[in-house]
């Protein structure tokens, strides 16, 4: 997907106002460092597009010291509205016969260029604010769970972060997923 220069100035300018509204996330992190390197990485600018896009509200929320990577995780309150009602992952949509979800998390994360977070990740971002009080998120999970037909995904409530196991197969309206890109 290749951005117009106006879809780049109009997501530049929001991801520079929820830096700006939010620096608890990124502490001693600057945008001027951040903007240059989205301006010189096209591709991951059409990933955060699409993030975007399905209501994700990606902000940074740290830097790879060993890389110089930015990261950015999505911070929308609950999970990103564009993404819910999908299953774990590819094998898991094949494997449903009747009343299949429109994707997957896995699938649809890969075609946006992006990672689903993954548990550690997912704790971390719940250090950054309160998030998923209401929806859930499917999380990257261990091939050994996977092989047996699960898949894990994480909420918060009671003021605790939960992890939970499901069939890779189910889907929900108030369960989608979280990415993470490095740019």
């Amino acid at each position: 997907m290749k951005l117009t220069k106006a879809q780049i100035i109009e997501l530049i300018g929001t991801l520079s106002e929820r830096f700006a509204s939010n620096p608890s996330r990124h502490k001693g992190v600057k945008w001027a460092e951040a903007e240059e390197r989205l301006r010189a990485s096209p591709a991951k600018l059409a990933s955060l597009f699409q993030m975007e896009a399905t209501g994700g509200e990606p902000d940074v929320v740290g830097r790879d010291k060993k890389t110089g990577e930015f990261i950015y995780f999505d911070c929308s309150a609950e999970s990103p509205k564009g993404r819910r009602s999908v299953c774990y992952d590819p094998a898991a949509l094949d494997s449903r016969k009747e009343h299949k979800p429109k994707h997957s998390a896995i699938g649809m994360a890969a075609e946006m260029g992006i990672k689903i977070l993954t548990e550690a990740e997912y704790k971390e971002l719940q250090k950054l604010g309160e998030f998923d009080l209401k929806t859930s998120s499917w999380i990257a999970t261990p091939d050994e769970i996977r092989k047996l037909g699960g898949a894990m995904f994480c909420d918060r409530r009671y003021d605790t972060i939960w992890t939970y196991h499901n069939g890779a197969e189910s889907y929900y309206g108030a369960r989608g997923f979280r990415g993470s890109l490095r740019v």
